[in-house]
């Protein structure tokens, strides 16, 4: 008969929550730094955020990939806030226009500000999914 382990203590839940924290802001930080120290540091922040929430997400419920993804566009929209601006405003040609000139710039923009924390969530999931099959299984 397999007996199940004792749930983890308050202690060792906030030490996971730090190290998931730590391990996704690092990572982010890591992978946004050949774009530049202010990227760098502006991905690790979000990737502190991202590893908190996605710690308590993963302790609620662990099988809702469609909620995990929401944190990564929902962290990713949050880092997005922190662009700096593109164009003036108002804009000085009629709106089609404008949007054509600056949407390669917004693009391109979007994708360095999100690959860091895309990559930081990749690695932080792939870590915990690493850890599950390695770990023996208790009463085996």
């Amino acid at each position: 008969m397999s007996q199940l382990a004792p749930p983890p203590s308050r202690q060792q839940l906030r030490l996971r929550s730090i190290a998931w924290s730590l391990g996704a802001g690092i990572a982010a930080l890591l992978l946004g730094l050949p774009l530049g120290l202010e990227a760098g540091l502006r991905a690790g922040g979000c990737g502190v955020l991202y590893g908190l929430l996605a710690f308590h997400l993963q302790r609620v419920d662990p099988d809702d990939s469609h909620l995990q993804a929401g944190l990564v566009g929902a962290v990713c929209g949050i880092h997005s806030l922190a662009l700096p601006p593109l164009a003036p405003w108002p804009l000085p040609a009629p709106l089609p226009a404008a949007l054509v000139a600056v949407a390669p710039t917004v693009m391109m923009g979007l994708v360095r500000a999100w690959l860091p924390l895309i990559g930081a969530a990749l690695l932080l999931h792939g870590g915990q999914v690493l850890v599950r099959r390695l770990r023996p299984e208790n009463g085996s």
